[in-house]
């Protein structure tokens, strides 16, 4: 099984780049999901030449009915890239403060508006600053980019496809087993899961550091959640950012096939039909219907 080779890059690689005639454009997207922005890590220090982008605000549309990280407006989307710098035909490579999270949704955004040449800085700012490579807390002012965005350039599924895919696939839900199996959720209004949809942690596949492991590691990993070669495979977790780390491991392990549902859970609650499942396993009886916003 082939694997893509364009998926990472490591430190020392990323600095010859740099040093390069040609350097690729870089993103800073450090982002949490609780707390303050990334935008003051950035200014504190960043990889020279790196712009930052918001995830939130920049990267995602507005919260709402879409889920808390939907997709943005393409013509938002592409101001956006253009004003970080971002050229046609030219290597982007994205990094975040570590967890490998936001930078893996930065790289699918990229991916899904058309621009194939994204890579992930393998170990994010911390493996950059540990080996001693320089930083700088000057802003970067980049020539301004001509990337035209072409939405669709990686599945993307809506809430009946990813009932779908439950049903005749293998839909991967990536958050913690206690808010899959409805017995805690610390962000949504209701715990549980899509009916028919496996739990596989996203801790039980990503390093501690946010590293992925070697591709057969991962394969081995994803095969003992019920994921075979030639059945459609997809991830969600709460809001679209853990799972698109999940379709970036996939990617590794040679599905470039798999389908991130963007508006995730966040986004399967806006509509009060739509079933929920709790228990440990795929398809238990779902639970009584809870309130909803």
């Amino acid at each position: 099984m082939s694997v893509p080779d364009d998926l990472l890059v490591d430190v020392t690689g990323l600095a010859a780049e740099l040093a390069s005639a040609e350097p690729p454009t870089l993103l800073d997207v450090r982002w949490r999901l609780v707390g303050p922005p990334g935008r003051a890590d950035y200014l504190a220090g960043h990889l020279p030449g790196a712009v930052f982008v918001d995830l939130d605000a920049e990267l995602s549309g507005p919260p709402g009915a879409g889920g808390r990280h939907p997709l943005p407006d393409p013509a938002a989307l592409q101001r956006v890239l253009r004003a970080a710098g971002v050229r046609a035909g030219h290597p982007v490579v994205v990094y975040d403060g570590g967890d490998g999270m936001a930078a893996a949704r930065a790289w699918w955004t990229l991916r899904w508006a058309g621009h194939r040449q994204v890579r992930v800085l393998d170990g994010g700012f911390p493996a950059w600053a540990g080996a001693g490579a320089p930083v700088s807390a000057e802003p970067a002012d980049p020539v301004p980019g001509d990337l035209t965005v072409r939405p669709g350039g990686m599945p993307a599924l809506d809430a009946g496809q990813a009932a779908r895919l439950a049903a005749e696939g293998v839909l991967v839900d990536v958050r913690t087993a206690p808010r899959y199996r409805g017995e805690s959720e610390p962000i949504d209004p209701v715990a549980g899961h899509i009916p028919g949809a496996v739990n596989l942690p996203a801790a039980e596949y990503v390093g501690a550091d946010g590293r992925l492991p070697a591709a057969d590691l991962l394969r081995a990993r994803f095969a003992e959640a019920g994921v075979r070669p030639g059945v459609p495979v997809g991830a969600y977790c709460g809001s679209g950012v853990t799972a698109a780390q999940a379709v970036l491991a996939l990617h590794r392990a040679g599905r470039p096939d798999a389908a991130l549902y963007v508006g995730s859970w966040s986004d399967w609650l806006t509509d009060p039909a739509r079933p929920v499942a709790i228990g440990p396993d795929p398809d238990p009886v779902p639970g009584p219907d809870p309130e909803r916003p």
